[in-house]
């Protein structure tokens, strides 16, 4: 059920990329709409239930952290979110003007009944996005950070 054809000619096989945005002020009262554009668009390339819920909550734990961490809940600010759909894969770019992560100072966390014991959060939803997706990476481009989520679909078309 995707949308996206490969063009075949002669033996060359050439990717269609479908490019959608989307730009949300940096206050959580946003991420429903985040979460209902990621659906729809993950739906119509033909991703299954449980995989569009795993990318709903990768990005909507990314957004949370961009938020809560990178504008430090300064609700003026912006997030902009790009979705990028190939025969290959869908890709999700959060781009923010935020402080920028730094993966050298994450510290995965250990065990997770001790954190909820504890009422200590901390790192799981950095942990959860690398479950949930099959690449995550943070960078800089062109002025911008970058939170990168990617899954990849499966040559059926399915996640």
């Amino acid at each position: 059920m995707s949308y996206l054809k490969p063009v075949v000619f002669s033996d060359l096989m050439i990717q269609q990329t479908m490019q959608y945005s989307l730009r949300v002020p940096s206050d959580k009262r946003y991420l429903a709409d985040v979460r209902r554009f990621i659906e729809a668009h993950a739906s119509i390339a033909g991703f299954p239930e449980f995989a569009i819920e795993h990318i709903k909550l990768a990005v909507d734990e990314a957004c949370t952290n961009i938020i809560d961490h990178a504008y430090q809940r300064k609700n003026t600010e912006a997030i902009e979110v790009v979705i990028a759909v190939d025969v290959l894969a869908f890709r999700i770019s959060l781009r923010h003007r935020g402080i920028p992560f730094q993966r050298e100072q994450y510290h995965r966390p250990q065990d997770l009944r001790a954190s909820i014991n504890a009422r200590k959060g901390g790192g799981w939803g950095v942990f959860l996005m690398n479950k949930l997706m099959d690449e995550v990476d943070y960078r800089i481009l062109d002025g911008y950070n970058e939170v990168y989520l990617v899954k990849k679909r499966l040559l059926n078309g399915k996640s």
